[in-house]
Formats: structure tokens, sequence, C-alpha cells
């Protein structure tokens, strides 16, 4: 389900967070979902669980997981974050660096600057 970039320098906890993240937004999970055990995960990412639980609990914390005691580990109702939203904000940009009278090599030079 989820997959890490090794070339990525973030914290390991904050990469989890980001793949789940990125999954609930691309409808890869829905909201009443069940995700695997932390453990489960831990497991197939070669990570400490402790690691996993500190992704998941911050996602908890964001209002995007619900942690239930005998039900696991779920997606929030009205978690989703539309990936449509986001493409918005892309067509947004896009035009607006066209307005500026920079091309689209050049935005994408400044989002491979800024990361």
């Amino acid at each position: 389900m989820l997959r890490l970039d090794t070339t990525d320098t973030r914290p390991l906890h904050e990469q989890v967070a980001a793949a789940i993240r990125r999954a609930v937004a691309e409808g890869e999970c829905r909201a009443g979902d069940r995700l695997p055990s932390a453990r489960d995960l831990s497991a197939a990412l070669d990570l400490n669980v402790n690691t996993v639980l500190r992704g998941l609990r911050e996602l908890r914390d964001e209002g995007l997981l619900e942690f239930r005691r005998g039900r696991g580990i779920t997606v929030a109702e009205g978690a989703a974050a539309p990936r449509s939203g986001l493409r918005i904000k892309v067509r947004e940009l896009v035009a607006e660096a066209s307005r500026l009278g920079y091309s689209r090599t050049d935005l994408i030079d400044m989002i491979r600057e800024s990361s």
C-alpha cells in the first residue's frame, strides 16, 4: 500500500504520515476504511513500530484518522482531501506564473528549488 522514498530527507514518521495523506487524497483509502495495524505497517515498511505510530498519531491529531479500541485505525469520516482541490490550486499557480511571464519549465525549476 505505502512506499517511502529512500532519498527523502524528512524524518521517517513524517514520510509515513505523508504517504497516508496521499493515499487518502488519491482515493486509495476512503472514509471508514480500516488501515493495517501499526505492527503490520512497520513490517511492510521495514521501520520501527514506534516510528509508524508517531506518524499515525500525527494524522489522528489532524483528524484524518480515528483510533478505536477493537476496530483498529480507520480513515475518519469527511477526512478525504480531494485531489481535485489540489489540481485547482496547481492550475491557478500555472495561470499566475504565465501571467507573470514564467514558462512551465521556469515554474518546475522553482518548485524543484523550493523542495
